[in-house]
Protein backbone atom coordinates (compact mmCIF):
# COMPACT_ATOMS: atom_id res chain seq x y z
CA UNK A 1 0.00 0.00 0.00
CA UNK A 2 2.69 2.91 0.28
CA UNK A 3 4.32 1.98 -2.89
CA UNK A 4 1.16 3.90 -4.17
CA UNK A 5 1.12 6.99 -2.38
CA UNK A 6 4.54 7.76 -4.66
CA UNK A 7 2.92 7.14 -8.03
CA UNK A 8 -0.33 9.22 -6.46
CA UNK A 9 1.80 11.75 -6.02
CA UNK A 10 3.69 11.70 -9.18
CA UNK A 11 0.29 11.43 -11.57
CA UNK A 12 -0.71 14.97 -9.43
CA UNK A 13 2.46 16.47 -10.45
CA UNK A 14 2.39 15.43 -14.31
CA UNK A 15 -1.35 16.54 -14.16
CA UNK A 16 -0.67 19.82 -13.17
CA UNK A 17 2.21 20.34 -15.12
CA UNK A 18 0.08 19.37 -17.85
CA UNK A 19 -2.74 21.58 -17.20
CA UNK A 20 0.01 24.73 -16.74
CA UNK A 21 1.71 23.68 -20.25
CA UNK A 22 -1.51 23.17 -22.06
CA UNK A 23 -4.05 24.50 -20.12
CA UNK A 24 -5.97 25.87 -23.35
CA UNK A 25 -5.36 23.01 -25.76
CA UNK A 26 -8.27 21.07 -25.12
CA UNK A 27 -10.80 24.09 -25.51
CA UNK A 28 -8.47 24.77 -28.88
CA UNK A 29 -9.69 21.42 -30.29
CA UNK A 30 -13.16 21.51 -29.49
CA UNK A 31 -13.19 24.78 -31.38
CA UNK A 32 -10.96 23.67 -33.89
CA UNK A 33 -13.69 20.90 -34.71
CA UNK A 34 -16.28 23.00 -34.55
CA UNK A 35 -14.29 25.27 -37.32
CA UNK A 36 -14.07 22.02 -39.45
CA UNK A 37 -17.95 21.31 -38.90
CA UNK A 38 -18.19 24.84 -40.36
CA UNK A 39 -15.74 24.20 -43.22
CA UNK A 40 -18.13 21.15 -44.32
CA UNK A 41 -21.22 22.08 -43.58
CA UNK A 42 -21.60 26.00 -44.49
CA UNK A 43 -24.25 25.36 -47.43
CA UNK A 44 -26.37 23.89 -44.42
CA UNK A 45 -28.89 26.47 -42.00
CA UNK A 46 -26.63 26.00 -39.48
CA UNK A 47 -26.46 28.71 -37.15
CA UNK A 48 -24.19 29.50 -33.47
CA UNK A 49 -25.87 27.15 -31.17
CA UNK A 50 -25.36 23.91 -33.59
CA UNK A 51 -21.69 25.14 -34.16
CA UNK A 52 -21.44 24.94 -30.34
CA UNK A 53 -22.79 21.95 -30.19
CA UNK A 54 -20.32 20.55 -32.06
CA UNK A 55 -17.34 21.94 -29.57
CA UNK A 56 -19.91 20.92 -26.79
CA UNK A 57 -19.69 23.77 -25.21
CA UNK A 58 -22.59 26.69 -24.09
CA UNK A 59 -22.69 29.01 -26.86
CA UNK A 60 -21.52 32.10 -25.12
CA UNK A 61 -18.22 30.52 -23.94
CA UNK A 62 -17.75 29.31 -27.61
CA UNK A 63 -18.06 32.08 -29.08
CA UNK A 64 -15.97 33.85 -26.56
CA UNK A 65 -12.92 31.06 -27.38
CA UNK A 66 -13.92 31.06 -30.80
CA UNK A 67 -13.33 34.86 -31.32
CA UNK A 68 -10.08 34.65 -29.22
CA UNK A 69 -8.29 31.84 -31.19
CA UNK A 70 -9.31 32.98 -34.61
CA UNK A 71 -10.11 36.88 -34.32
CA UNK A 72 -13.59 37.11 -35.64
CA UNK A 73 -16.78 35.44 -34.42
CA UNK A 74 -18.28 32.17 -35.47
CA UNK A 75 -20.62 33.48 -37.76
CA UNK A 76 -18.64 36.06 -39.33
CA UNK A 77 -16.02 32.86 -40.22
CA UNK A 78 -19.18 31.25 -41.75
CA UNK A 79 -20.07 34.30 -43.65
CA UNK A 80 -16.51 34.34 -44.91
CA UNK A 81 -16.58 30.54 -45.90
CA UNK A 82 -20.06 30.68 -47.64
CA UNK A 83 -18.88 33.78 -49.48
CA UNK A 84 -14.92 32.37 -50.33
CA UNK A 85 -17.03 29.42 -51.71
CA UNK A 86 -19.70 31.50 -53.80
CA UNK A 87 -16.44 33.18 -55.39
CA UNK A 88 -15.44 29.66 -56.95
CA UNK A 89 -19.06 29.13 -57.76
CA UNK A 90 -19.59 32.22 -59.78
CA UNK A 91 -16.73 32.02 -61.40
CA UNK A 92 -17.54 28.70 -62.27
CA UNK A 93 -20.54 30.14 -64.55
CA UNK A 94 -23.28 29.34 -61.72
CA UNK A 95 -26.46 31.59 -61.38
CA UNK A 96 -26.11 33.97 -59.03
CA UNK A 97 -29.47 32.56 -57.37
CA UNK A 98 -28.27 29.46 -57.48
CA UNK A 99 -25.04 30.07 -55.85
CA UNK A 100 -27.09 31.84 -52.84
CA UNK A 101 -28.42 28.35 -52.02
CA UNK A 102 -25.51 26.42 -52.42
CA UNK A 103 -23.57 28.60 -50.14
CA UNK A 104 -26.34 28.63 -47.51
CA UNK A 105 -28.23 31.81 -47.94
CA UNK A 106 -31.97 31.98 -47.71
CA UNK A 107 -32.47 35.32 -49.39
CA UNK A 108 -30.87 36.54 -52.82
CA UNK A 109 -31.51 40.02 -51.37
CA UNK A 110 -29.18 39.48 -48.17
CA UNK A 111 -26.81 37.51 -50.46
CA UNK A 112 -26.14 40.16 -52.89
CA UNK A 113 -25.44 43.23 -50.21
CA UNK A 114 -23.12 40.76 -47.92
CA UNK A 115 -21.27 39.58 -51.30
CA UNK A 116 -20.78 43.22 -52.27
CA UNK A 117 -19.97 44.24 -48.64
CA UNK A 118 -16.88 41.67 -48.94
CA UNK A 119 -16.36 41.18 -52.20
CA UNK A 120 -16.35 45.17 -52.87
CA UNK A 121 -18.91 44.24 -56.14
CA UNK A 122 -22.23 42.76 -56.96
CA UNK A 123 -22.15 38.75 -57.96
CA UNK A 124 -23.75 39.89 -61.09
CA UNK A 125 -20.46 42.23 -61.51
CA UNK A 126 -18.02 39.85 -60.29
CA UNK A 127 -19.15 36.78 -62.53
CA UNK A 128 -19.05 39.46 -65.43
CA UNK A 129 -15.52 40.54 -64.64
CA UNK A 130 -14.57 36.96 -64.58
CA UNK A 131 -15.43 36.45 -68.29
CA UNK A 132 -14.35 39.44 -69.41
CA UNK A 133 -10.81 38.16 -68.55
Amino acid sequence: MASSVPITYYHQQVLLLREQLYARAYPWERVRLARMFIDEHYGASIDVDAMAREACLSKFHFIRLFRSFYGRTPYQYLTEVRIRRARVLLQEGMAVADVCLAVGFASVTSFMALFRKMAGVTPYAYQQRRFKN
